[in-house]
């Protein structure tokens, strides 16, 4: 291409890329920055890209911003793990707390899209009990949500992607069938699905969000492998491909490449418009409403730098809880080599999983749960954790490597318990948009890693006993982001209520994995979509009423 997507917007003079079409545009709308839009929505990934599909659906006039680049598939992404970097939010944060997060590739993204143009496709359903975790099983918080509620946005979220699924589940209650077939089950996959049968548990073909057979101009997974790094194929139905060119069609704008920096509120309390950078200069977008879709740290640093006279704590804040109980899943593996060839790298990373310690509590010494799957990193990522895990470098790494056909892997997907003290806050130090940078400290609880030692244990158990060898375990890593914007049934416990509106200013929401009270033992993203279907239903619904 002879732009550059990370310099140069797409999205202006009346047009946006199409991404499921080589070198192609669409018309887009474009309003002036003076024009009090309905919706400004910060953020397009799985939060903000659905809720602006959904919201310009409705009739509302919507721009959605986004600091990353508007890319095209087919044409820029490379089967390349280095290059594909450019998808992730890599801008300098400070990390302290007794068990410092890695944040990046494994959780954070910087594209239209956000995450979901690199995320791993995992389309899980949290179980009832989990919604309501204080009341029912004595730990964590209650989600101000009845769990039939949600599964009913879960299954339309299944449908807008066409998740590809097994013909039954074998957790939780009956669902609909999965819009798609099940994928094949590729030799990694076989290895978790031996594994469970010798250890006595279920296990199930992973419900994916790529597509099985041909979707309009989305061709069926080539099983390339390159699916966490980014699909050039357009078989991942991120929000990249599906909900953005729904909302674009639907009359709404989006502008990439827009750094949004301070929410701009009036003396009356109220959100006016976003302060936003874009090709060399700061510049302001009046509206009547202001969606902050940012995720876990991203959000709760746009509200605290957005502080003022009347809020000089930062916006939402009178809870004092924004950028509180911040949540990172634990990603612990435990890996073996198999005497026959896996060619773990072929197909989607986890094509097939187990969620039995999500739904069973007998013989636990944890509160949660936790699902594992099947493993299939690509060879520079493996490389590195042969490195970080072992302290492996030249003769000794490449004779290690030599075995990768070989290797097959276990990983969970954890849950952990919100604590107050893991948070996000402002640091110091400034980004190069003159913006204080974020700084997260974590450190887990004992629960936590009484649950990381149960999966450990169980996950060894189940490679040995279909006789993989040197086995050993990856104990310190996390993956997916909740927390800090958490919703509830009180404005002194939440930031946000059940609709994802402020509690303090009635047209400022958040509409991400930070509203989350709990995270559960299952990726977030299909979770955070149906949270975005819902809160554009309960809008309309408000504005039908004279409400918003």
């Amino acid at each position: 291409m002879s732009d550059d997507a990370l310099r140069t917007p797409r999205g202006k003079n009346g047009r946006a890329p199409d991404p499921l079409r080589l070198g192609g545009w669409v018309p887009m709308r474009q309003f002036g920055e003076n024009e009090e839009v309905d919706f400004v929505i910060v953020g397009t990934g799985a939060g903000g890209g659905t809720l602006a599909a959904k919201l310009a659906e409705a009739g509302f006039s919507v721009i959605g911003f986004d600091a990353g680049a508007w890319w095209r598939p087919l044409e820029e992404f490379a089967s390349d793990e280095t290059h594909q970097g450019k998808l992730y939010w890599t801008d300098e944060r400070l990390c302290d707390g007794d068990n410092p997060l890695m944040l990046g590739s494994n959780n954070s993204g910087k594209a239209v899209g956000g995450s979901t143009v690199h995320f791993a496709m995992v389309s899980l359903r949290m179980g009832p009990e989990r919604l309501k975790s204080r009341t029912l099983l004595g730990y964590g918080a209650d989600w101000p949500l009845d769990w039939r509620e949600l599964w009913h946005y879960y299954a339309e979220v299944e449908q807008a992607l066409k998740i590809a699924g097994p013909v039954t589940y074998p957790w939780g209650p009956p669902r609909p069938r999965y819009p798609y077939r099940a994928h094949e089950i590729n030799a990694a996959g076989w290895v978790l699905a031996k594994s469970c049968e010798a250890m006595g548990i279920p296990w199930s073909e992973t419900p994916l969000a790529t597509v099985s057979a041909p979707r309009g101009l989305s061709h069926p997974c080539a099983y390339r492998g390159f699916c966490v790094t980014g699909c050039s194929t357009n078989a991942k139905q991120s929000a990249l491909i599906t909900w953005i060119p729904r909302a674009v069609k639907a009359g709404a704008e989006i502008r990439d490449l827009a750094m949004v920096g301070r929410i701009e509120t009036n003396d009356a309390g109220r959100a006016t418009g976003v302060h936003y950078y874009r090709e060399g200069a700061w510049r302001f977008q009046r509206a009547r409403n202001v969606v902050v879709a940012g995720y876990a740290i991203e959000t709760p640093r746009l509200l605290l730098n957005s502080a003022s006279t009347r809020h000089p704590d930062g916006l939402a804040n009178s809870s004092g809880l924004v950028g509180k109980y911040l949540m990172a899943q634990t990603n612990q593996g435990v890996f073996g080599v198999m005497e026959d060839e896996i060619r773990w790298y072929k197909g989607p990373p986890s094509l097939t999983l187990t969620e039995h310690w999500n739904y069973t509590d007998e013989g636990k010494d944890f509160f949660g749960g936790y699902a594992y799957m099947a493993q299939g990193p690509l060879p520079q990522a493996w490389a590195r954790s042969q490195a970080s895990n072992h302290g492996l470098w030249g003769e000794a790494l490449l004779a290690e490597m030599e075995k990768y056909n070989h290797q097959a892997g276990l990983k969970i997907v954890g849950e952990v318990l919100p604590q107050e003290r893991n948070r996000v806050t402002l640091a110091d130090e400034k980004d190069q948009y003159g913006l204080p940078i974020a700084r997260v400290t974590y450190s887990l609880c004992e629960n936590d890693q009484a649950l990381v030692r149960h999966a450990i244990d169980f996950m060894s158990q189940s490679l040995a006993a279909i006789d993989a060898r040197d086995i050993w375990a990856e104990s310190d890593d996390t993956c997916h982001l909740g927390g800090t914007a958490r919703m509830g049934d009180e404005p002194s416990t939440s930031v946000v209520d059940a609709d994802c509106r402020s509690w303090d200013i009635p047209n400022l929401w958040v509409c991400d994995g930070s509203v989350f009270p709990t995270v559960g033992g299952v990726n977030p993203s299909l979770t955070i979509q149906a949270i975005a279907c819902r809160t554009a239903d309960r809008i309309q619904a408000m504005a039908a009423q004279g409400m918003l």
